[in-house]
């Protein structure tokens, strides 16, 4: 994995037309993407320990989530064909926080299992 300026470009732009409403909606992109928020501050590790702390959810067997939970964030963030990475952070209006991270290639392909 390798830092890419491009999709830490892409993120920084897209959250920032997010710093008024602070809702987590996904871009839509061309690119895999992790959202995190916070009511207050949040740094960059603390999102993707979020996203990694749904490893508990995620059953490689079955390559799918425990009924009920969401496992696709961590998917992502361990994808194996997805090589480069880039993120962003924006404090919103309201005091909360926005973090995006964009991989590409996009991971979370239908019947393919990350690793």
């Amino acid at each position: 994995m390798t830092w890419n300026a491009t999709l830490a470009s892409f993120a920084q732009n897209y959250i920032n037309t997010l710093k008024g409403s602070c809702n987590l909606v996904h871009s839509g992109g061309p690119y895999g993407e992790n959202l995190a928020g916070s009511t207050g501050d949040l740094t960059g590790t603390a999102g993707v320990k979020l996203w990694v702390a749904e490893k508990q959810f995620y059953d490689y067997n079955s390559n799918s989530c425990a009924a009920g939970k969401v496992c696709g964030h961590y998917t992502q963030v361990v994808w194996r064909k997805s090589v480069r990475l880039g993120c962003a952070k924006v404090r919103c209006n309201n005091g909360g926080t926005i973090i995006s991270c964009n991989y590409a290639p996009r991971g979370n392909i239908i019947g393919q299992k990350p690793y």
